[in-house]
């Protein structure tokens, strides 16, 4: 198990894809005052290095104890979304709208996932200015499952992809 010091520092991974501007007080300010939450320390720690975009493979997976549609052993999360407006790229700022596009639970904030699966950080029992858990959501298959408790320890627990079995990783949400 990494420490958050040592993940913070080699986080993310190359590219543009879903890098917003990088994040000030305002923004921050502002995105809680939208999304009606108040958004994890630690999250935000990572944000101030990078405001989203794709996650180093160091970093691309979580472990689970039970099986989901995606893998027998973990989940992915191959990127983070920042936030911002950027046009063209996903934001925190969007969970209001796909919550509701998708039939999930609320409060939530997605923090990674394309419509099937995701990844969120979940507000319905701490309440909107409590510590979220973090949840995967299956929509296809009207699950979910429990991650970790809080985002600081979400992140801790993150692994390589990679270092999974292969033919325990390949399964698809088809």
């Amino acid at each position: 198990m990494a420490r958050i010091d040592e993940v913070k520092a080699t986080f993310w991974g190359e590219g543009l894809y879903g890098v917003q501007p990088p994040l000030t007080d305002a923004v921050v300010q502002d995105a809680e005052r939208r999304l009606g939450v108040r958004l994890p320390a630690a999250l935000l720690e990572i944000l101030r290095v990078q405001n989203g975009g794709l996650v180093a493979d160091a970093w691309n997976a979580f472990p689970t104890d039970a099986p989901t549609s995606w893998s027998e052993n973990h989940v992915p999360f191959d990127d983070m979304r920042g936030i911002g407006r950027d046009d063209g790229q996903p934001s925190l700022l969007d969970s209001g709208y796909l919550v509701e596009e998708w039939g999930l639970p609320s409060p939530l904030v997605l923090l990674s996932g394309d419509g099937h699966c995701w990844i969120a950080l979940d507000y319905r029992t701490c309440g909107e200015r409590g510590e979220p858990s973090v949840t995967w959501f299956d929509v296809e298959g009207d699950s979910e499952l429990p991650l970790a408790a809080d985002f600081h320890t979400f992140v801790e627990h993150l692994t390589a992809a990679a270092s999974f079995d292969d033919a325990d990783s390949s399964r698809s949400a088809s």
